[in-house]
C-alpha cells in the first residue's frame, strides 16, 4: 500500500487541523518514543475513550510516521468522517470472518512496506469499571506470530479526564495532561513454532495485554487488577457501546513522575 499523492496531502491537511486542537484540548508528555521500531510494526494501545485514536495518531504523525488503524467498517460509512477514513487509507474491519481476513492482510501491507498499523487489542473502550486494560482479541497476536512483525504496547491516560468514555460533551477545564508511553516490543519468541490455535493465540494476546498493562500502571501509579476484565464473564457484548450501572468511568489517578517527551 504505498502513499499515494491523496492520501499524503489529506494527511497533511487533516493533521493542520487536529495538532492544534489536540495541543490546546491537553497538555502532553510523551516517554520512550525512541523504542519506535524504524521498520514496520504493530502499534497495541489501551483503549478507554473515543479519542483515543487522536492521541496515538497525533504522536506517531510527530514521529514521522503515517498512523493506520483497523477502524470498524461502518465509519467509513459516516459524512466526512468516511472521506477522511478512505482518503488517508485507514482500513476497514467487517464482523465477516472473510471480511476480518481481508483487512488484517492489508494491515500486513502497509506493516511490509515499513508502515505503522494501530490495533487496538481490547476491539472496543474497555468494560473494566476502573478502566484497565480488558481481555483482549487475537488479531495482533495472529498478525505478529505468522510473520514475525514485532507488537509495540502503548498506553496512555488522561485524555479520558477531556472525553469521559461515552460522554456527550468535552470536559475543559482545568486543562488536563494527555500521558503516552511506549514500551520495548513484546517478546513473543516462546510462542515460536508453535501451531497458532486458540490456545496458542489466547496466550500470545495474554502477553501483550499484560505489557499494555504493566505500562499503564507506570503512568497511573496504580495497581491493576489481579485477574483481567472479562466482558462475556459478565455478561456484556464485546462490541458497541456500553454504559456502567450509574454511569461511573472510572480512574483518575495520576502520573506520579513528569518524565517525557514533549512535540509540537
Amino acid at each position: 500500500m504505498n502513499e499515494s499523492a491523496k492520501s499524503h496531502i489529506t494527511f497533511v491537511v487533516v493533521a493542520a487541523i487536529v495538532r492544534p486542537v489536540m495541543n490546546l484540548l491537553m497538555r502532553k508528555e510523551w516517554i520512550g518514543l525512541e523504542k519506535l521500531p524504524a521498520g514496520g510494526f504493530i502499534a497495541a494501545p489501551n483503549h478507554c475513550t473515543e479519542i483515543d485514536p487522536l492521541v496515538v495518531a497525533h504522536m506517531l504523525y510527530n514521529q514521522q510516521r503515517m498512523p493506520r488503524f483497523l477502524a470498524k467498517a461502518g465509519l467509513f460509512k459516516v459524512p466526512v468522517l468516511g472521506f477522511v477514513l478512505r482518503a488517508t487509507k485507514q482500513i476497514p474491519v467487517e464482523r465477516s470472518t472473510a471480511g476480518a481476513n481481508r483487512s488484517l492482510q492489508i494491515a500486513q501491507e502497509v506493516v511490509d512496506e515499513g508502515g505503522a498499523i494501530i490495533i487496538y487489542p481490547e476491539g472496543t473502550l474497555t468494560r473494566d469499571p476502573e478502566l484497565w486494560p480488558m481481555k483482549g482479541h487475537t488479531g495482533a497476536a495472529r498478525m505478529a506470530l505468522e510473520s514475525g512483525i514485532p507488537v509495540v504496547p502503548i498506553a496512555h491516560w488522561g485524555a479520558h479526564e477531556v472525553l469521559p468514555r461515552y460522554a456527550k460533551r468535552l470536559h475543559l477545564f482545568p486543562r488536563k495532561t494527555s500521558w503516552l508511553v511506549v514500551g520495548d516490543p513484546v517478546d513473543l519468541s516462546a510462542f515460536a513454532g508453535r501451531p497458532l490455535d486458540k490456545a496458542t493465540l489466547t496466550e500470545a494476546t495474554g502477553v501483550i495485554m499484560a505489557a499494555i498493562t504493566e505500562l499503564l500502571a507506570t503512568l497511573r501509579g496504580g495497581q491493576p487488577p489481579l485477574v483481567r476484565w472479562d466482558p462475556a464473564a459478565h455478561k456484556q457484548s464485546t462490541h458497541g457501546r456500553f454504559i456502567e450501572h450509574g454511569g461511573k468511568t472510572g480512574g483518575s489517578a495520576k502520573p506520579e513522575e513528569k518524565l517525557g517527551d514533549s512535540d509540537e
